[in-house]
């Protein structure tokens, strides 16, 4: 087990009704706020109409900066920034998912970056030292952005979707009453991104981090029970709470307490497949996974022994054939995708092979992924996305 530092800032108020919590969350900052949200949904719920009538009970004055993509966009950063500086703003309040969180992230961060080039900032954006206070509502269970720093932002203009650390959230209130509504699709793509995130750190080359890897495999299995309940009952309260919950630990880095870095391959896969095609990013994810797991088991036989403990500890499998368990753990969780409706080939998303090249060099850029828990190369991602199709 690796050596590890502990640093999450964020207060969380988690349950029903904890938008109580709003005005008194806001009020240290100033009374100039940022009204960050997406494409209407928090009006559909009634959510919308709540928070104005609490901001405006209590005197702050709201500038509003709507519209926030699924695949937030580097425009909607820049138009957020001009809001801030023309407003004056002293806190932001991004209410939605983790598009409109990491977006309000990145206007947070550029409200003082000294260049004229936000883009750069997205490239260049680990830590920034100054940034806006960000208090967030969070109203679906995926990216874990409510409990982190780190952000992704989208250039349509250069085919670039890039994952950067901005910074925390001061404050976010998880209700998950406000996940009752959320499609079947976006409940199945959310769970899948959840965990993509505790994939990306359980596969690795620590093999005797016990805490790290008891809490990624019953996050796992508590995501495959919840996700299967919410959709059939979405307005089950356990199983919205429980995916929230899931949510939030993680992306929050505890999952991965001292365990080796690995690079997060399958989400700097998917980056370029959102990059070119604008999909669904747990969508992406969940198709990916799949194809690299079987990938990297085929390449690396010391992979072995990661495939057998999850197939037993996660998938509930057991046998003899160390091989055959592994694989069978893998068709297992294929199987759950399915089961959630998610497609599973890249070609049900319209997605042909022409910028395969292109995309794996992006993602293996100066050999990024030679650390990874089987190291790739461009090759091995251009046969992973191919076995996606």
């Amino acid at each position: 087990m690796l050596s590890f530092k502990h640093d999450i800032p964020t207060k969380l108020y988690f349950g029903e009704g904890q938008i109580k919590r709003l005005a008194k969350s806001l009020e240290p900052f100033g009374k100039n706020v940022l009204l960050v949200y997406g494409g209407g949904s928090i009006k559909k719920i009634g959510l919308y109409d709540e928070v104005i009538k609490i901001l405006k009970e209590n005197d702050f004055n709201i500038t509003e900066c709507d519209g926030i993509e699924p695949n937030p966009r580097i425009t909607s950063v820049k138009r957020g920034v001009e809001l801030c500086k023309e407003h004056n703003i002293d806190v932001i309040l991004a209410v939605g998912g983790g598009s409109t969180i990491d977006c309000a992230k990145a206007i947070a961060v550029g409200r003082y970056y000294a260049g004229d080039d936000l883009w750069e900032m997205v490239k260049t954006s680990f830590r920034r030292s100054k940034a806006l206070p960000l208090v967030d509502i969070l109203t679906l269970s995926a990216t874990g952005s409510e409990f982190d720093a780190g952000g992704v932002i989208s250039n349509l203009d250069t085919n670039e979707k890039l994952g950067a650390v901005y910074t925390y959230p001061s404050v976010s209130i998880c209700d998950p009453t406000y996940t009752f509504s959320v499609s079947p699709y976006q409940t199945a793509a959310g769970s899948a991104d959840i965990m993509s995130h505790i994939f990306e750190g359980y596969f690795s080359r620590t093999m005797d981090g016990d805490l790290s890897d008891g809490i990624a495999e019953t996050i796992l299995k508590s995501v495959m029970k919840n996700c299967k309940i919410a959709l059939k009952d979405p307005t089950n309260y356990a199983a919205r709470a429980n995916l929230m919950a899931d949510s939030s630990v993680a992306c929050s880095g505890i999952p991965e307490y001292g365990k080796q870095g690995t690079g997060w391959p399958c989400h700097a896969m998917e980056h370029e497949l959102s990059a070119y095609y604008d999909i669904t990013h747990g969508v992406g994810l969940a198709i990916l996974t799949i194809r690299w797991m079987r990938h990297i088991l085929g390449k690396d036989a010391s992979a072995m022994e990661r495939f057998v403990k999850f197939a037993k500890n996660v998938m509930g499998l057991s046998g003899d054939d160390e091989r055959k368990l592994a694989f069978a753990g893998i068709d297992a969780l294929e199987n759950y995708f399915k089961e959630t409706g998610i497609p599973m080939t890249l070609t049900e998303l319209g997605i042909d092979d022409k910028h395969f090249e292109a995309m794996a060099a992006h993602a293996n850029a100066d050999g990024y992924l030679k650390d990874a828990f089987v190291a790739l190369t461009n090759e091995d991602i251009v046969e992973i996305y191919k076995a996606c199709l």
